[in-house]
């Protein structure tokens, strides 16, 4: 069995963040780790609140679990500051870690930023280090200094992120309008992932869960490409699962085949 880790922060509805990830990486059939960076205080409507884990706890967690466990591949999701950032940087350094999928996690489903404006920066140095880097249109729009509405401007925002030192980039297109195509540069070479969109609201936790996803199969040993394509078809099929939990956006479905086993309907 394969082992990855996920440092991000903590969703208290369950829908998104480490909860979110470990989820993923039982569908996948990894074992999942955690090393929480945040504490968030929130609901399918709202983010109420948020707390910074300190830099030192987040990096012990991660050493902790490498001095014991062999880490195959990591998803960092969640960092509110650059301290803490740099304390993850630094960690996955002394590790030698590999396959490492950066999620840029800024700004809540609900508008709520997630991190200061430091980390942005400090992000973009962690996010050098990775296998894949996964905006969604508005952390695009953050990390390049555009607005990114369109297929255009995807491609134009991961020109620019690349230029940063970023190797390879998926700007997710879950934001668009009329589908939901994602845009994906592998150094110099830009490739469109292709879907419809499903018509559900219940998109809690998505990109998380893509993230987690990516990290999965980079740790099977997929390349970046079909890692990428493995992780939207299955987050595509949990949104189709997608559960109406709470008043607001709900969860995806992650373990839809499980829940079917146990007699329990969509």
């Amino acid at each position: 069995m394969k082992h990855v880790l996920t440092v991000a922060g903590s969703d208290s509805s369950g829908g998104a963040g480490i909860q979110a990830d470990l989820k993923t990486m039982c569908a996948f059939g990894v074992f999942g780790m955690s090393a929480i960076t945040a504490i968030t205080v929130q609901n399918t409507q709202e983010v109420r609140g948020v707390m910074a884990v300190p830099p030192a706890t987040v990096a012990g967690q991660i050493d902790a679990v490498y001095d014991d466990i062999r880490v195959d591949a990591v998803k960092v999701g969640m960092v509110m500051n650059a301290p803490v950032a740099t304390a993850i940087g630094d960690a996955l350094a002394r590790h030698g870690a590999i396959n490492i999928v950066v999620d840029p996690v800024m700004v809540s489903k609900s508008g709520c930023p997630l991190i200061d404006d430091d980390a942005v920066q400090a992000t973009v140095r962690l996010a050098s280090h990775a296998a894949l880097t996964t905006p969604n249109l508005r952390e695009a729009s953050l990390l390049a200094g555009m607005e990114v509405t369109d297929h255009a401007g995807m491609e134009e925002a991961a020109r620019r992120i690349h230029a940063k030192g970023i190797d390879n980039v998926l700007v997710k297109g879950g934001g668009l309008k009329h589908d939901a195509d994602d845009y994906l540069l592998l150094g110099d070479h830009g490739i469109w992932l292709r879907c419809d969109r499903v018509p559900t609201t219940n998109l809690h936790g998505a990109g998380c869960s893509l993230s987690s996803a990516v990290a999965c199969g980079l740790a099977k040993g997929l390349d970046v490409h079909d890692a990428v394509t493995a992780a939207k078809a299955f987050v595509t099929q949990a949104i189709r699962d997608s559960l109406s939990v709470g008043k607001g956006v709900g969860p995806l479905g992650h373990l839809s085949q499980v829940y079917r086993k146990a007699g329990v309907g969509f």
